[in-house]
């Protein structure tokens, strides 16, 4: 699998995409503190998203004594963007846009 396909594949669960929004809110989180975000999930279950997540390097953490804090990495993010939403999308999204705007201003 190559780094794109890891990507789409972290992206595309609803609890790892949480989690990443909770990163991007308070990076350098613990697993504790995640945990408290997704309190019906296990917190093994929380792990193996977040390992999902540091294999596609879209976190990384960091030991902090006896504790680890995750990190937020969107460069991942950013690459997939710029391949695939720039590449092929860009005009046709801008030009929806300025539609939109057209519209609501209208």
């Amino acid at each position: 699998m190559d780094d794109a396909d890891a990507v789409f594949k972290a992206l595309a669960d609803a609890t790892r995409r949480g989690l990443l929004d909770a990163l991007f809110v308070a990076d350098g989180q613990t697993v504790q503190a995640l945990c408290r975000k997704v309190p019906e999930m296990t917190r093994f279950g929380v792990m193996k998203h977040l390992a999902q997540l540091e294999s596609a390097n879209l976190i990384t953490t960091r030991r902090a004594g006896r504790t680890k804090q995750h990190f937020l990495n969107p460069v991942p993010i950013q690459q997939v963007s710029d391949r695939w939403i720039g590449k092929y999308a860009r005009p046709f999204t801008h030009a929806l846009v300025d539609l939109r705007d057209e519209l609501h201003t209208a």
